[in-house]
């Protein structure tokens, strides 16, 4: 039975909401931690409006944070079966919101920070109708250790995702972005990347800027480039 989540919220910009996008925090964060990155977007994204759920159990190593799943880094298959657990209730969060905002997948961006991107990709590519795109920064994709996977769904479209992580990450190595990537098209799915010099496990403004001009992109937003 999934779980109910929910957490704050940042308004489209122009008063008429025609995308959502959807911040997944990391291991022992909240909402809270990425929701700020929404209004340094809204130039870019005048009609999105951005929303950050508090993942749904208390962090185990943070307890004024959140987790997806719970992370020990002792067992191989953790983080499989983390994703698999978690998936119902971001699934059942991502369906309330587009019904309330009469939206359908094809306005939707899931952006994904360390487990949030975790999250962001499992979900986002097992929904039966994909977002628009995934953006995930400083995690990987999940893979099973056996071949129990419950198959990515082979869409039609499927979402344009971009990863971005920095060079000198010490939680999750850079190397997790090529893994990613290459796995990701083993499944046909069309994926950028940016790698980020000397940026450790976080998030720089090369970054925000290459995420905000990938989702504008993405739902086929012009960008004004000049003075800001």
């Amino acid at each position: 039975m999934s779980k109910i989540i929910d957490g704050p919220r940042v308004k489209a910009h122009s008063g008429k909401c025609r995308q959502l996008v959807v911040f997944l925090h990391g291991y022992g964060a909240d909402g809270a931690d990425l929701v700020e990155i929404g209004r340094q977007w809204r130039g870019f994204l005048p009609d999105a409006e951005f929303v950050a759920p508090n993942a749904p159990e208390r962090c185990s190593m943070s307890p004024m944070g959140r987790q997806w799943f719970p992370l020990t880094m002792r067992e191989p298959e953790e983080r499989w079966r983390g994703v698999v657990a978690a998936k119902p209730t971001l699934d059942a969060f991502l369906d309330a919101e587009l019904s309330r905002l009469g939206l359908t997948e094809h306005s939707l961006a899931l952006v994904g920070f360390s487990q949030g991107t975790m999250m962001a990709l499992h979900t986002g590519l097992r929904r039966i109708n994909a977002p628009r795109a995934i953006l995930g920064y400083s995690g990987v994709l999940v893979e099973p250790l056996q071949n129990s996977d419950p198959v990515i769904v082979r869409h039609q479209q499927p979402p344009a995702v971009l990863l971005v992580h920095g060079e000198e990450d010490e939680l999750i190595p850079a190397e997790a972005l090529m893994m990613s990537a290459n796995a990701l098209a083993e499944n046909n799915v069309p994926t950028q990347w940016h790698l980020s010099a000397g940026l450790g496990h976080g998030i720089d403004n090369a970054g925000l800027v290459h995420g905000a001009l990938f989702l504008a992109q993405s739902f086929g937003i012009k960008v004004d480039m000049g003075p800001r």
